[in-house]
């Protein structure tokens, strides 16, 4: 194995002595890592990961080969990547309060590299279902936004109602009529430090997603994860700190099921064993995020019949007879 430059064991350094037997599984680099010396300039390859399908470094580009671009120029790089990389979502339309402004263009969609959401964190984010061109409990969803905003010590870019407004109007401006919209509330943009005093302005983002497996109502296989929870009081915040919800799916995914998660508020009574769970006759996921999705395997447990329950099925039909004709405390009509 080659030897390492001295600027990479900087990011061991802080491994504490008791986790250093597990080094093989937080950095992976001295079996992936391969240096060649040319000059003065190191070139790296790093080999593939499970999850990637191609080298994150190619040892073939020269840093003399890294152009220096425009601003037209990186907007023509966006477009492409966008026009390359086509997901299973659409991106119809986004509002910044960067901007000031709504656009169409996914290539546009960005947000800055120094707002505290993206490099700290420090953001909190929310959503609202968008049924037969109705937002379904908007309302419900920006009070808890802004509950989860004063949690984290974000002032409101704007007052409620501008921000209401705003989310409607992007809604309108996408000309979605079934899909999601996701909407953030950040310290801002301004530095790179740890606390956001020096964010010149709080920020809202806004984004309306075209997205058919929200209504998806195929049972699921869910696995027992061995990444902690949150803490409670971050776990009743809706926070842009989602690493141990990746971390938990990416476990499950390899594991072909999907993550058993934390504890509904409010609903459970009393102590429920994992055995005891496990011997239920049916079991489901309840959420903004999924509505109702059955659950027919727990680790190997097979659940009930190992098919779709009854009841499962009835409150799917029940969230979606009031998402599509629910009283207009829930259904907020969009004006396209």
């Amino acid at each position: 194995m080659a030897s390492l430059p001295a600027s990479l064991p900087r990011y061991m350094s802080h491994v504490p002595p008791r986790h250093t037997h597990h080094l093989h599984d937080l950095c992976v680099f001295p079996r992936n890592l391969s240096l060649t010396k040319q000059g003065s300039v190191r070139e790296l390859r790093i080999a593939t990961s499970s999850n990637q399908t191609e080298p994150l470094i190619d040892s073939t580009d020269k840093l003399s080969d890294i152009p220096l671009l425009s601003c037209s120029e990186a907007i023509e790089k966006l477009k492409q990547n966008r026009e390359n990389y086509k997901g299973k979502q659409q991106f119809l339309a986004m509002y910044s309060s960067i901007f000031g402004g709504i656009i169409t263009d996914a290539a546009a969609m960005v947000i800055p590299v120094d707002d505290h959401m993206v490099h700290r964190g420090h953001g909190v984010f929310d959503t609202a279902a968008i049924m037969d061109g109705y937002l379904y409990e908007l309302d419900q969803h920006l009070d808890r936004i802004i509950r989860s905003a004063s949690m984290a010590k974000i002032v409101l870019p704007f007052d409620r109602e501008t921000i209401r407004r705003i989310l409607v109007k992007t809604v309108s401006a996408s000309k979605c009529i079934k899909g999601s919209l996701r909407y953030w509330i950040s310290a801002g943009p301004g530095d790179f430090h740890l606390s956001p005093s020096g964010c010149y302005q709080p920020a809202l983002y806004a984004i309306v997603i075209e997205d058919q497996s929200l209504f998806d109502s195929k049972g699921i296989k869910v696995v027992t994860s061995s990444v902690p929870i949150k803490p409670p009081r971050f776990a009743s915040m809706k926070s842009v700190n989602y690493l141990p919800n990746v971390l938990s799916k990416m476990e499950a995914e390899e594991k072909e099921g999907l993550v058993r998660d934390g504890k509904l508020h409010g609903i459970r009574v009393d102590n429920v064993s994992v055995e005891e769970g496990k011997r239920a006759d049916e079991m489901m996921l309840i959420g903004s995020g999924v509505l109702v999705r059955p659950v027919v395997q727990w680790d190997e447990q097979v659940i009930g019949d190992g098919k779709e329950g009854p009841i499962s099925q009835m409150l799917l039909n029940f969230i979606l007879e009031d998402m599509k004709s629910g009283p207009s405390s829930v259904r907020v009509p969009v004006p396209y």
